[in-house]
Formats: structure tokens, sequence, C-alpha cells
């Protein structure tokens, strides 16, 4: 079992930066491949960003690219995601998610799962 704590979500005005935090325990934690998804209300989870165990495959959905930075630290079983010019639609939960084997960005396809940490973006 794997257990995901996120943290670092609020209210920010559009332009803002925010870091999320993802604190994972349980076995082989960092063994994971990572990633980061967004539920707004009324819309189904979407991928937001993806990173492998030894953090040499990164991926982003293409409407966060260049803004967001997905990274981990092994050593403290942690992922962040580094936010930057946040936009009205970024507003949304955010979840942390951990699965083994290869690299996916479909939400269904992982196995753990953060509490989310609500991210809201005012224009």
């Amino acid at each position: 079992q794997v257990q995901l704590v996120e943290s670092g979500g609020g209210l920010v005005q559009a332009g803002d930066s925010l870091r999320l935090s993802c604190a994972a325990s349980g076995r082989t934690s960092s063994t994971y491949t990572m990633g980061w998804f967004r539920q707004a209300p009324g819309k189904e989870r979407e991928f937001v960003a993806v990173i492998i165990r030894s953090g040499g495959l990164i991926n982003y959905a293409d409407s966060v690219k260049g803004r967001f930075t997905i990274s981990r630290d092994n050593a403290k079983n942690s992922v962040y995601l580094q936010m930057n010019n946040l936009k009205p639609e970024d507003t949304a939960v955010y979840y942390c998610a951990a699965k083994s084997g290869v690299i996916s960005y479909t939400s269904g396809q992982y196995d753990y799962w953060g509490q989310g940490t609500q991210v809201t973006v005012s224009s």
C-alpha cells in the first residue's frame, strides 16, 4: 500500500504561482511512476503531468506545458508540481497519484490516490 497526501493548494490571482507537494509513504513508494491529475466542477478528472521513478521521463498536458513543472525527490518520497502563470481555467482539485509499471496518462491506470488539494485562481 502507498499513502499519498497533497498540500500547497490555495486561492491565488491569475498570473500567480503555487507549488503543490505530494508526500508518499508505504511500501517502495519511491519506485512508482507519479502523476498529477485535476478535476474541475462538472468535469472529468484530467491528466496534468507525470514523472517516472528516475525522473528521466516527464510529460505534461498541452494546457500546462511551459507553465507547470513536475519534479520528485525520492530521498524524501515526495513529488512536486510547480505551477506558474496560473489561469482561472486551472481552478480544480489537484490529485497526486501513483502507479507501478509503464507510464500512463489515464487516471484509471493509477493504483493509489491522495485526497486532493483545491487550487482556485481568480481573474
